[in-house]
């Protein structure tokens, strides 16, 4: 089973002391988001963990502990860097402070382990294309050599993003081609693989691999360990990743980014974080006499079957 921590919220930035407890007593709960009643219980020992996603816009809380899971467990860290201002994103480092941060995770878990993420691009009056292009170059200049791959991704304009954000200007196919085409020259002169983040179209033209972004191959790359070729399913629509068990919840990141699509608004993240209890097996609150508590299915993805590898 592969686990994902960060995709419905920052719990790197904002809930790192619940997140090690979890994984200090060997066990974490995740609710359903669509059945609230149905929880769904993980077993958190290192064998029975093929590998961790995390997905966090700040590290910097979290070194020492990225650290020693790098040491335990088989790890992704993904870490997203785009120089948007206080407007899109009002509660993350400036660029300068997280690429400092970026580094030293890098040096603490390893290079090859670290993957710096540009996502989502949109485009604004503010935020036009040649702004990013500069942004980009700059981001990638003071990290080439430094870390391998980089993952962008062009933002989805459903309602609530259209409404969060003033001005959005719709991403056409051209334009898209043309950020594609200028961000893949700008990796390629910084020595940086290029990958899409639910890419359609897709841009292997210009050498960027739109195969998914957390996959078996990758993770075993960086990890020196073999998974079984197996169909990856994705975590939602157009993804093309391998299958994780993600112990987050919708509602509850503090980040307050205009254009996540995983918190609706302010009010609601607040309420809920003041139910957040650090020793809870829940992120949000505690376990409930009408829950439906199961223990989930966790298949190992290994070539070994799921032993754990003399490595570690």
């Amino acid at each position: 089973m592969i686990l994902s921590v960060g995709t419905r919220t920052d719990i790197v930035n904002h809930y790192g002391d619940w997140l090690m407890e979890r994984f200090r007593e060997g066990y974490v709960y995740q609710r359903n988001p669509l059945f609230p009643n149905r929880v769904t219980g993980y077993v958190l020992a290192p064998d029975k963990i093929d590998a961790i996603y995390f997905c966090s816009k700040n590290y910097a809380p979290f070194l020492g502990n990225a650290e020693k899971l790098a040491r335990e467990y088989r790890t992704m860290f993904h870490y997203t860097i785009t120089g948007y201002w206080r407007d899109l994103e009002p509660n993350i480092p400036p660029v300068g402070e997280s690429i400092c941060t970026l580094l030293q995770l890098a040096a603490l878990v390893g290079r090859e382990k670290v993957v710096w993420r540009y996502d989502p691009v949109l485009i604004t009056g503010e935020y036009t294309a040649e702004r990013h292009f500069e942004i980009f170059e700059a981001i990638a200049s003071a990290l080439s050599g430094k870390i391998g791959r980089c993952i962008f991704g062009f933002v989805e304009t459903h309602a609530k993003i259209r409404e969060a954000i003033h001005g959005l200007i719709p991403l056409t196919l051209q334009l898209q081609d043309e950020i594609a085409m200028k961000f893949a020259q700008i990796a390629q002169k910084y020595g940086i693989r290029l990958q899409m983040c639910r890419s359609l179209p897709k841009y292997e033209k210009y050498g960027i691999d739109a195969k998914g972004c957390v996959r078996l191959d990758l993770l075993g790359e960086a990890n020196g360990c073999a998974f079984r070729d197996v169909k990856h399913k994705g975590n939602r629509r157009r993804c093309l990743c391998i299958e994780s068990r993600d112990v987050g919840a919708y509602e509850t990141c503090p980040n307050l980014c205009k254009y996540c699509y995983a918190n609706t608004d302010a009010e609601a993240v607040r309420k809920n974080m003041q139910q957040h209890d650090v020793h809870s097996p829940l992120l949000i609150g505690t376990l409930k006499p009408t829950d439906i508590l199961t223990q989930g299915i966790q298949e190992s993805f290994l070539k070994n079957n799921g032993g754990q590898l003399s490595l570690f």
